[in-house]
């Protein structure tokens, strides 16, 4: 296995995924332009997609970002049996004061019915790799993951995840879903470091950790300067600093995970780079202390 190759469950992919979230969402490229992001990754070798029934814009056509992948992946002349496609359920877009939102749906009847159409739009009859997006406060969680539950014996799923959850959460998960759960997504970065707990305690589980928003995200403003030491090792090495970043986060454990986001066929292909990049114990320590201080 080289070192941009990782387990996750019964997969074998590679440790950069590609964050397909933009793609379709506000402010996306056109459908022309997102395809050929995808195209240039999967060329690249990158063998991991990540999207969501939720990855539409407020007010547009749900799914969008789905049959995106699908269209992507069938247009692909690569090996498409390869290519490990996670898909997320328990999310949904909506508007609050006239900006595009997102909320929480986790009824056990709209998880099943949602990885269904997740499934249909994929063109699968079983999802790779299914995630329950986000907590819902109001449902029990254990309601919530009995559905997922009932969606890996239906064969909706292969396996499970889940995402956006504390230690308490993961722990329920694992006790309700068994082996079927092998991953766990929470966001992480230099600016967000607050589940680096999670991080420690899904390795311990023998859980992929994948980080989402691992070069900070866009939606929420972020501290700049926490990216100085990392962008100083990038000048030193001669190489984007979100490059050196990532390299940092697969670092933090071989059961870590990145999936950065892209617009452009050019950030992936640099961030899959990352996979192969060594930090050295002096930089790590420089770069660990900037993210903890």
């Amino acid at each position: 296995m080289t070192s941009s190759m990782r387990a996750l469950g019964p997969f074998t992919t590679t440790a950069v995924g590609l964050g397909c979230m933009g793609l379709s969402i506000e402010g996306k490229p056109d459908q022309g332009t997102a395809i050929d992001v995808i195209h240039q990754a999967l060329d690249a070798g990158c063998r991991h997609l990540d999207t969501a029934w939720s990855y539409y814009e407020s007010g547009g056509p749900e799914q969008t970002n789905e049959r995106l992948v699908r269209q992507a992946l069938d247009s692909w002349k690569g090996p498409r049996q390869d290519v490990l496609v996670a898909t997320k359920v328990g999310h949904y877009r909506n508007f609050t004061d006239g900006r595009p939102t997102w909320a929480v749906d986790g009824r056990p009847e709209s998880l099943i019915r949602h990885a269904k159409e997740s499934a249909q739009a994929l063109g699968v009859d079983t999802i790779d790799l299914l995630y329950m997006h986000r907590p819902d406060p109001q449902v029990p969680y254990q309601e919530s993951l009995e559905a997922m539950a009932e969606l890996a014996k239906q064969g909706v799923a292969r396996t499970l995840g889940v995402s956006n959850v504390d230690i308490e959460r993961m722990d329920l998960a694992r006790q309700v879903l068994g082996d079927d759960l092998v991953a766990v997504q929470n966001q992480f970065s230099p600016t967000f470091t607050s589940s680096r707990q999670e991080l420690d305690h899904a390795a311990g589980l023998g859980l992929a950790f994948v980080c989402w928003s691992p070069l900070g995200g866009f939606r929420a403003p972020k501290d700049e300067t926490r990216y100085d030491p990392f962008r100083q090792v990038a000048q030193e090495r001669g190489v984007s600093y979100q490059r050196v970043v990532l390299a940092w986060e697969l670092s933090q454990n071989s059961n870590v995970f990145v999936v950065p986001g892209a617009h452009r066929a050019a950030t992936i292909l640099d961030s899959l780079q990352a996979a192969d990049m060594e930090l050295s114990e002096e930089e790590m320590e420089r770069l660990n202390r900037a993210a903890t201080a």
